[in-house]
């Protein structure tokens, strides 16, 4: 399976913003940006002159980086929105949010959307009661997500019980039973990361 294997942090660094991809790390000083908030390589601190398509591939690249996805699947949500009614960079977030490893990372059972896609590849998150290894899976409302029964003596869902989680209203989750649900579809309003998806539409439309 195809995977990115570059360094977060310098991901974080040319992308010029905080995409979270270390956890908790990213909200400590350590935090990358916070110690060198410029682009990774010798001439990261020059002069660059910008252009419209320059501005569409970063805001593509953003995005592909914060959920880790490739180019192709990337392009495959993009002519899948297009197909949908409605605002096609809307319905192409919708999509990408709907990720079953992004969906174990907003009900609060991993700290990063890497360590999600891990968890499930391993198969510790059921849906539905059925496991399911593929991070790429699509949720749908009123699916069921948990942590596998035989899995949540783990430390690391240990640990979960009893914490307050916060996370968007599109989801619930019982940090007790380590169960949550989805409970509708996400809109516009639940994505908190700062896209212009409508850079990206025009990226793919040229």
């Amino acid at each position: 399976m195809a995977k990115m294997i570059g360094a977060d942090c310098r991901q974080c660094r040319r992308e010029g913003c905080k995409l979270f991809l270390k956890g908790e790390r990213c909200t400590t000083k350590k935090c990358a940006i916070e110690r060198r908030p410029v682009a990774p390589g010798q001439h990261g601190t020059g002069r660059k002159r910008v252009t419209e398509y320059g501005t569409q591939l970063r805001e593509k690249q953003k995005v592909k980086r914060a959920y880790g996805i490739l180019e192709k699947q990337f392009h495959r949500y993009y002519e899948e929105a297009e197909r949908m009614k409605g605002v096609t960079g809307e319905n192409m977030l919708s999509l990408i949010e709907r990720r079953l490893d992004n969906v174990v990372y907003r009900m609060g059972i991993g700290s990063s959307r890497s360590e999600c896609r891990q968890i499930v590849n391993h198969g510790h998150i059921t849906v539905n009661g059925k496991r399911v290894n593929i991070p790429s899976y699509q949720v749908k409302v009123g699916d069921v997500i948990a942590v596998k029964e035989n899995k949540r003596d783990l430390d690391m869902f240990k640990q979960l019980k009893g914490m307050k989680i916060v996370m968007p209203k599109w989801l619930e989750f019982n940090s007790d039973t380590l169960e949550g649900k989805v409970l509708a579809l996400p809109t516009r309003e639940d994505i908190d990361l700062n896209i212009k998806e409508h850079l990206i539409i025009e990226l793919y439309s040229r």
